[in-house]
């Protein structure tokens, strides 16, 4: 009958350890010293899932930008504040039109018989305001 060897950790088994801890504390460093600021706010829609425009809100035209896909069309306008809504579509669900205006960097409206998704990225970040709502 044989006896089990005798595990010990070695050399390699303590870089292995520092390595991984090091990794860990640079992850986490990048991800809690992001600034609050990441520039102005930006609506980028896509259209069946390629980037067909991005455009500071600043610069977005008075009026109704319209967007096609997938045989339907809907029709975006800037509010008097920064934000966005679908102020009309011709797609069956009306979803998107009743998603109501986006304001904040991570909002998006959607389309889906469209394929069109418009989404805020940039912006301040507000600390106080909820991760998640629900319902």
């Amino acid at each position: 009958m044989k006896s089990s060897p005798k595990l010990r950790p070695c050399l390699w088994d303590g870089l292995v350890v520092l390595l991984i801890v090091a990794l860990a504390a640079a992850c986490a460093l990048a991800v809690w010293s992001r600034g609050t600021d990441a520039g102005e706010l930006t609506a980028v829609v896509t259209v069946d899932g390629t980037e067909a425009e991005r455009i500071p809100l600043k610069d977005f035209p008075d009026g109704e930008r319209t967007y096609s896909g997938n045989g339907y069309t809907i029709h975006v306008r800037l509010t008097d504040g920064p934000g966005l809504y679908v102020a009309e579509a011709d797609c069956p669900t009306q979803y998107c039109v009743h998603t109501g205006t986006i304001t904040r960097a991570g909002q998006s409206i959607v389309c889906l018989p469209a394929r069109i998704i418009i989404r805020l990225e940039g912006g301040t970040v507000d600390r106080d305001a909820p991760d998640v709502v629900i319902g």
